[in-house]
């Protein structure tokens, strides 16, 4: 009996043996599979974060590249109202211009007055940054001066402005009013 007892407590040793060792073939075949399930868990979070993260880059691109065309919209908005205001006033200043330049018998006080409100004009316009051009002996450039005639003139190189009709008006690189001259030939 003795040998028939020590014969199952072997058995029932090498059953637990079996057991805890087939058991830790499992635990490791479970911690195996987890590990696998948590690495593919972690390479579709990964994938979802680089797409959060792209999108977020492009987002804040954009809003840069938004906040930046706003501000030159507004500057050009500002430059053509100004622009706007400072072609209306251009034929009240040709005029003032005109009635200094015709020079009829006026009294002096007269013409002291028609001077004043006309440098009052320019003063307003260089406050504007308002630049004029189109002065006699200027090269002619086609962009910024209107030639309504060419003429002969011995003074003057060739493409020179002999004349000028009309000044022309610029604000910035903004051109309010082409220049209208006389170029020599």
């Amino acid at each position: 009996m003795a040998k028939k007892k020590a014969a199952k407590t072997a058995e029932a040793k090498k059953t637990n043996e079996t057991a805890e060792t087939t058991g830790t073939a499992e635990a490791a075949e479970a911690a195996a599979a987890e590990e696998t399930v948590s690495r593919e868990e972690y390479d579709k979070l990964r994938e979802e974060f680089d797409s959060q993260k792209e999108q977020f880059l492009r987002m804040a691109a954009e809003y840069d590249n938004f906040r930046k065309r706003t501000e030159k919209e507004k500057l050009q908005t500002f430059d053509n109202a100004l622009a706007t205001t400072v072609e209306a006033f251009l034929p009240v200043a040709d005029n003032f211009a005109l009635a200094l330049a015709s020079g009829v018998d006026d009294s002096e006080e007269f013409r002291k007055g028609i001077e004043m409100i006309k440098n009052q004009l320019d003063t307003a316009f260089e406050k504007l940054n308002d630049v004029k051009f189109g002065e006699r002996g200027e090269d002619f450039d086609p962009l910024l001066h209107d030639a309504v005639s060419r003429v002969d003139d011995d003074e003057l190189e060739e493409d020179k402005i002999a004349n000028v009709f009309q000044k022309g008006y610029k604000i910035g690189d903004k051109i309010i009013r082409h220049a209208m001259v006389q170029v020599v030939n």
